[in-house]
């Protein structure tokens, strides 16, 4: 690191113009600092007072000295726990991670152990001291997966926009996971083939385990009609946190519905391996919440969706 340091000048009257200004442009070349501030207290046709160019210049020496010297004074420290040479622990910082932190890697060299999850090796599991019950108090709620599942057209979507709205007026925090929308982006890679709607279901479910674990009621919406795909979510969070809404309409209903005119294309053979035409649809066996919707007048959304919400008032899902 280097210090520039500016030298005070002396101007006559006649000079005095044309030396501020040299002053000036000098100064701005160097990409700091410009002397607007200083022309503006001082009449360019009378002679610059010595003392007061001496003392605006170390003022603005002190003022660019400044955030260097902070910078010198701030310290690194290695994530694991291990100091380099040219690293120096900032004991503030020792104090606060010995005393508010107990990640391993930082508080000390404890050795992390690694290990092998699917194709992923060498890696760890690190805990914090954060944990869902602090966020859950902090959102006075209680996390869970709601997971809608039901036919096309059997107004999941629907039922969970209106269960979202519910809780928002009660003040409690959701998230939709809606099948399509996920298909916009995170799974825009997945076609519609068995493995694909089984790698479809899999990470909507992990993702909503981490909405869960971060306190949110994560709302699921989506088709995903096999027993065994449904069950390997639930495993996915602590019992009781997993809460399966059956929308148990008639398949003549949704297709009466069609809203998106796909019953009409798998029956015409253009979409193969549609459910509840030719792939079948395992309905639960054991829903928390079966929503039934019959021949004649059904009820509104919002009526379905208290059903839900009466749910989770009465398990206590709605208090930390």
């Amino acid at each position: 690191m280097f210090t520039v340091r500016a030298k005070p000048v002396l101007m006559s009257s006649s000079s005095s113009s044309s030396g501020l200004e040299s002053l000036n442009t000098g100064f701005t070349k160097l990409g700091f600092i410009h002397f607007g501030e200083l022309s503006n207290n001082i009449n360019v046709g009378v002679g610059l007072d010595r003392k007061l160019c001496i003392s605006s210049v170390s003022n603005v020496r002190s003022n660019f000295l400044q955030p260097i010297k902070a910078i010198e004074d701030s310290k690194t420290t290695y994530l694991n726990g291990m100091k380099g040479d040219n690293f120096v622990t900032n004991s503030k910082d020792s104090e606060l991670q010995s005393s508010d932190c107990d990640c391993p890697g930082i508080s000390g060299n404890k050795t992390i152990k690694v290990s092998s999850v699917g194709k992923s090796t060498n890696i760890a599991w690190h805990d914090c001291s954060v944990g869902k019950l602090d966020r859950q108090q902090l959102l006075q709620q209680k996390g869970c997966v709601i997971w809608i599942t039901g036919l096309s057209g059997s107004g999941k979507s629907t039922v969970a926009c209106a269960l979202s709205r519910r809780l928002n007026h009660k003040g409690k925090l959701s998230y939709i996971l809606d099948g399509d929308n996920v298909r916009h982006g995170l799974n825009r890679d997945l076609s519609f083939k068995a493995e694909d709607r089984s790698e479809n279901i899999r990470r909507i479910g992990e993702v909503a385990k981490l909405f869960s674990d971060a306190g949110v009621i994560c709302i699921a919406s989506l088709i995903s009609p096999y027993r065994m795909e449904r069950d390997a979510c639930r495993a996915l969070v602590p019992d009781g946190e997993f809460i399966e809404v059956f929308m148990d309409v008639p398949l003549h209903i949704c297709e009466a519905r069609d809203s998106k005119g796909l019953y009409k294309l798998a029956r015409a053979g253009k979409i193969k391996g549609f459910t509840g035409v030719d792939d079948p649809y395992e309905p639960p066996l054991n829903s928390e919440i079966v929503i039934q919707v019959k021949d004649g007048p059904c009820s509104s959304p919002f009526d379905m969706a208290d059903q839900v919400v009466s749910y989770l008032e009465e398990n206590g899902f709605l208090r930390a």
